[in-house]
């Protein structure tokens, strides 16, 4: 299997040296407790996860400190890992970069974070010093993942991120009773008092990233913006393309999740939500109506002047890219990108915030060029640029996260959520994962669903 086959590949050929914590701490088979055990999520192969009892963390170097897991979440990208496109994860890999937690215990190098205190992690592991992260750009620390393939592939690195491949770093996530943070002074943030962790565990990626979707892309005031797939990234990406002054914000994907945005989209917003359902259009070389078609005819017959991807380079429409990824002629389609390149305005701007792999055919690149697009690698979010602000909209009211939950679940049930998350079942939109550790819910927080 290549994902494991390209693990292999780093082993052999040997990091690069360049990070200053531990790589390849994805389980705690050798580093955890000879005595204590957890329950965790596990990746076990392609398509194939478990919830497994494994050893409990322990603090291995002097700036660790171990979490008790309060809450954590499952994000579109985990299907990513779960079928498999991801490379370098191996059987046992303990997943989940979400999460948020009461402190158990601390390294004596730590200095800010208090035991017993709530606080949720950044699921991205920055160093707190280097270039980027003295920039706030902490998604993209010189010094927490030295990773050869990813090197080769990307050019450099990112930073380490939990439960996500050892591709960034190989380090255990947080799907788990318990969790290591490295470097947790500068990966953990404080809750206050009066903010319940069903609303600050979201600060850990999916607020971030379409917060980041939306303003690295330059949405401007009176924008008509268009945001492909509608799942949390794309939900909250389209408020806050609103906040910032779009008149018209367009979702396309299909039930139910159309359904679920415009039942939770925010009233002071309302005259500009448009959706559109692209299973009930045509696309490639045709006369019927298509999404390009169907977008410029929403947008004054130009096209939107921005478009967002919040989807991801794995879903093929045809059977051209299909074979191509299943062949490995290819990792990611580009049908979307075509798409947004193609049904903006000229001089439109298309942000690109879901995940791709590698490499791509058929790109339409002469699109761009002749017509002034500008296609915006959104990058991986940085979240330490973004979470105390955002933390200070939730703590004042002007942001609620919880209008993107649909389920409460439990940790027990974790591989079975994903399979439903998976296939779109019981309207799973973002579920909202307790542990053993988890306080009361909160107002507003959905009844805990057992499967």
């Amino acid at each position: 299997m290549a994902t494991q086959a390209a693990y292999h590949v780093e082993q052999a050929v040997g990091h690069d040296g360049s990070a200053v914590t531990q790589q390849d701490v994805a389980t705690y088979e050798e580093t955890g407790s000879k005595t204590e055990t957890m329950k965790a999520l596990c990746w076990m192969g392609k398509n194939k996860v478990q919830v497994r009892e494994v050893p409990k963390p322990k603090i291995i170097e002097d700036n660790d400190v171990i979490l008790k897991v309060t809450g954590s979440t499952v994000c579109g990208s985990d299907l990513h890992l779960l079928h498999g496109v991801i490379v370098e994860l191996k059987e046992g890999d303990i997943l989940g970069h979400e999460f948020c937690g009461i402190v158990e215990s601390v390294g004596p190098g730590i200095k800010k974070v208090r035991k017993n205190q709530r606080y949720v992690a950044s699921f991205q592991i920055a160093c707190g010093d280097c270039f980027f992260c003295k920039k706030k750009l902490s998604s993209q620390c010189e010094k927490t993942c030295s990773n050869s393939v990813a090197k080769a592939m990307y050019g450099s690195q990112t930073a380490g991120m939990f439960g996500y491949s050892h591709c960034t770093g190989g380090f255990a996530g947080g799907q788990a009773e318990y969790v290591r943070v490295p470097m947790a002074d500068v990966n953990l943030l404080e809750i206050p008092d009066g903010v319940p962790d069903e609303k600050a565990l979201f600060l850990s990626d999916v607020l971030c990233t379409s917060y980041n979707c939306a303003h690295d892309t330059g949405i401007e005031k009176d924008d008509k913006v268009a945001v492909f797939g509608a799942g949390p990234i794309g939900q909250m990406a389209g408020v806050f393309a609103a906040d910032a002054g779009a008149s018209k914000v367009i979702f396309v994907d299909t039930e139910p999740r159309l359904t679920f945005v415009k039942d939770k989209w925010p009233a002071e917003h309302d005259g500009k939500l448009e959706l559109v359902d692209f299973k009930k259009l045509s696309f490639g070389v045709t006369n019927k109506e298509t999404v390009v078609s169907k977008l410029r005819e929403l947008c004054d017959g130009r096209g939107p002047d921005v478009a967002l991807e919040c989807a991801a380079g794995e879903y093929a429409k045809g059977w051209a890219h299909w074979l191509e990824m299943l062949v490995g002629a290819e990792t990611d389609t580009s049908e979307i990108l075509n798409e947004m390149i193609e049904s903006v305005r000229n001089y439109g701007r298309c942000g690109v915030t879901g995940v791709y792999v590698g490499y791509t055919n058929h790109l339409n690149v002469g699109s761009m060029m002749q017509r002034g697009i500008r296609l915006i690698g959104n990058g991986q979010a940085p979240v330490h640029l973004y979470w105390v602000d955002l933390l200070e909209k939730i703590r004042k009211g002007e942001l609620d996260p919880l209008q993107m939950v649909s389920h409460r679940v439990h940790m027990e049930d974790l591989d079975k959520v994903y399979y439903k998350f998976d296939k779109r079942e019981d309207g799973m939109q973002k579920v909202y994962v307790e542990t053993k550790h988890s306080l009361p819910p909160c107002e507003g927080s959905p009844a805990l669903t057992r499967y």
